[in-house]
């Protein structure tokens, strides 16, 4: 898709780049997206969301408020995103959330009515036990010792400008 796309007669930023994820046991997730050679560096925080009632997509399937921070600007923007998998994540932006509560139902709607981001990641490195720590103790030292698992591949992320956002 290159760097820029059209979304309705309006240029959308297209980033590209590689992240770093650390999976933890209670459900959420940690970690960095990073793109060279302009060298952007994102937070990632996720924590699970809770489904009210039995959810038709697996066990291996929930919802994540994934909030992404600007380390620059320290703006944030969140985004509810769906993980599938226990130890590989893939990661993508969710289209609807049926079953889950009516704030989360009403946070994916509100995101279509303003600019709508887009992400999406795919696990290609995945590290547990010590490979895990060792990662953890070089690029994440506040999560050592937390039993996480490591996820690293590509992520894209579309539509988010924090210089446009004056939320």
């Amino acid at each position: 898709m290159g760097e820029e796309g059209e979304k309705e007669g309006r240029t959308e930023k297209v980033m590209e780049g590689v992240a770093s994820i650390a999976l933890l046991p209670n459900g959420s997730i940690s970690g960095h997206f990073i793109q060279l050679p302009n060298s952007i560096c994102y937070g990632l925080y996720g924590t699970e969301l809770e489904c009210e009632r039995e959810c038709s997509h697996g066990e291996d399937y929930r919802l994540i408020k994934l909030t992404v921070t600007d380390y620059n600007s320290k703006k944030e923007r969140d985004i509810v995103v769906e993980c599938r998998g226990h130890d590989a994540a893939k990661i993508c932006t969710t289209e609807h959330a049926h079953g889950w509560q009516k704030d989360v139902v009403g946070m994916v709607e509100q995101k279509h009515e303003k600019s709508k981001v887009s992400v999406s990641f795919e696990c290609e490195t995945l590290k547990a036990d010590t490979a895990a720590e060792d990662h953890l103790t070089k690029f994440m030292p506040k999560l050592v010792g937390m039993d996480a698992v490591v996820n690293i591949g590509p992520m894209t992320i579309a539509g988010l400008d924090f210089d446009a956002d004056t939320e």
